[in-house]
């Protein structure tokens, strides 16, 4: 952690603290993210339990590419890639209300028209980590 980068209390950049209880995703949620290339954004879910393939650069291993299909996967809309661009992934996706946001997924992977999210609890499952927050 890098100081004065990361709130430890659940706090996010634009957004402000989050909620410790999660939501699961559904079609038409209203969601926001707050991200290192396109700063806070808005959108809304479009897409449930999608099958996913993303190519991946294998830059260690002299370039070979390699794809990994993901199940069970969050679809927002990502118009002109104004929700989610490169350098975004990685960004706490939560409900779009003003206070105490509940985090519904985690952005990793995302086109000029849709971007991808793991549903945040099987990401803390998968870790055993929960929630910070209120």
């Amino acid at each position: 952690m890098v100081a004065g980068k990361v709130a430890s209390n659940g706090s996010i950049l634009e957004i402000g603290t989050i909620s410790k209880t999660t939501l699961t995703a559904s079609i038409n949620q209203a969601v926001k993210k707050s991200g290192h290339t396109t700063g806070l954004s808005r959108s809304s879910i479009v897409g449930l339990n999608a099958t996913i393939s993303v190519t991946y650069d294998n830059e260690c291993a002299g370039g070979t590419a390699f794809t990994k299909t993901f199940t069970g996967q969050i679809v927002i809309g990502n118009k002109a890639s104004r929700f989610l661009n490169s350098g975004d992934s990685g960004s706490l996706m939560v409900e779009d209300v003003a206070t105490n946001p509940r985090a519904i997924g985690l952005l990793f992977a995302g086109s000029s028209t849709d971007a991808i999210a793991n549903p945040i609890n099987q990401v803390l499952s998968f870790l055993s980590a929960t929630m910070v927050g209120q």
